[in-house]
């Protein structure tokens, strides 16, 4: 999951021609080196286990940002909601206390 997160971000970072074309096209193009930053701090954020949670915050929002993205320019949004999910199950599997509040009765 980390490694899915780093690699986004160093391709951000890199600008790759692929992320450099969408990313004009989306109006973003002056953020991609803030965005790749930002996705750097939030994977090293949820990495380690005393700051987990907000790492986990923060990634939840960043890539609920980049479905919102997709989908306001009509175009897929299968990838950022892979990796959204990949994020949530690995959360889970850390913190399994996490989804508790949803089944107490």
């Amino acid at each position: 999951m980390g490694a899915l997160v780093i690699m986004s971000a160093t391709m951000k970072l890199t600008h790759a021609e692929e992320l450099v074309t969408n990313f004009t096209k989306w109006g973003l193009i002056d953020n991609l080196t803030f965005i790749g930053i930002g996705e750097l701090i939030f994977i090293i954020l949820f990495i380690i286990p005393r700051t987990s949670s907000l790492g986990f915050l923060l990634l939840t929002a960043h890539f609920g940002g980049a479905i919102a993205t997709h989908l306001q320019h009509e175009e897929s949004f299968i990838m950022p909601a892979i990796i959204l999910t990949v994020i949530w199950i690995g959360n889970y599997l850390r913190n399994p206390e996490m989804l508790a509040s949803f089944t107490k009765k």
